[in-house]
């Protein structure tokens, strides 16, 4: 696998299946299961805007707000989303979602998901 972050143009070769991943931690206020984090970020610009990266989850469940104006998709796992208006959003392998700034609801991992993601 090739990482070359350094690049002009930031980029991972197969960030599918990429491993050398950092841990970020357990995700804060579970309210079901012991969701964990890890990821790699491939670019953050001036003030954080843009970032982008990979992000990987285990089971559990969270409420969440998202702060900016994000783009994923979900190359693995599986995973519901549901906005505080009671809208779902099953996520799966193929899922691409933008969530708007603002939105909130929860996440409930129902199995290991990897997201390629973008905050604008």
């Amino acid at each position: 696998m090739v990482e070359t972050l350094k690049s002009s143009a930031p980029h991972i070769h197969d960030a599918t299946t990429f491993d050398d991943l950092v841990d970020w931690g357990a995700q804060p206020d579970c309210a079901e299961g012991q969701s964990h984090s890890t990821g790699r970020l491939l670019f953050k610009g001036p003030n954080n805007q843009p970032e982008t990266g990979i992000w990987v989850c285990t089971p559990g469940r969270w409420k969440l707000s998202i702060p900016r104006d994000e783009f994923c998709h979900f190359v693995a796992g599986r995973a519901t989303y549901r906005s505080e208006s009671g809208e779902t959003i099953d996520v799966e392998a193929g899922t691409a979602v933008m969530f708007p700034a603002g939105w909130t609801g929860e996440c409930t991992v129902h199995e290991t998901m990897r997201n390629i993601y973008m905050l604008a």
